[in-house]
């Protein structure tokens, strides 16, 4: 419960309150009625919804309460962008990405050989994927920055997503992640970018 968490939190509100994956049992719409009461109540700042379809996105919404939804999303799964993208922005509802470094590959530390990692990827699209990283390469020195800082500040000045969330495992990735802030694409950029992985 809201309560419980609070308690174990020790603080006084959730900033976000997600329902990461749908209960098949309960109708969507009341478990958040049932999280707009406790945001109505101050314990919550935000209500979230996380790996549900749309169909699923707009039951939970039905009375337009939800005001985050987070789904996997990178620059090499698109899907949400036909999937979702147009009904969030509909609603005013802001959108969470998660793996926006796609498990390190947007961070350009493999090469062709890796292939075998990425086995979701056929090979034709992983070596797309890595010569577009070539080119992200050459913004990136004229940013002094990394591939993966590009990335982020790709998704940073991308108007259909309210926040990014990297992961990191070491202080150093933090703080490298963090870096992306700094970074101001121009509108040539973004669209460079962009296109580079629409191409596979």
């Amino acid at each position: 419960s809201v309560d419980s968490a609070l308690k174990r939190l020790k603080t006084d509100y959730i900033d976000i309150f997600y329902i990461h994956f749908p209960d098949e049992k309960t109708p969507k719409d009341e478990a958040v009625e049932a999280l707009a009461e406790e945001k109505k109540a101050g314990k919550i700042r935000a209500i979230g919804v996380s790996n549900f379809s749309l169909t699923q996105i707009k039951e939970a919404n039905k009375n337009h309460q939800i005001d985050i939804v987070e789904d996997n999303y990178s620059l090499v799964h698109r899907d949400t962008e036909k999937n979702l993208f147009p009904y969030l922005k509909e609603e005013g509802i802001s959108f969470v990405p998660y793996f926006p470094l796609a498990s390190g590959l947007l961070t350009g530390k493999y090469t062709i050989n890796d292939q075998p990692k990425f086995k979701k990827f056929s090979t034709a699209e992983y070596e797309k994927i890595i010569h577009a990283l070539d080119k992200v390469r050459d913004l990136a020195k004229e940013h002094d920055s990394t591939i993966s800082q590009i990335i982020l500040a790709w998704y940073i000045a991308n108007p259909n997503i309210g926040v990014v969330i990297p992961g990191a495992r070491k202080a150093e990735q933090v703080k490298s992640n963090a870096q992306a802030l700094k970074i101001n694409l121009s509108n040539q950029e973004f669209q460079q970018i962009d296109q580079l992985f629409r191409e596979f």
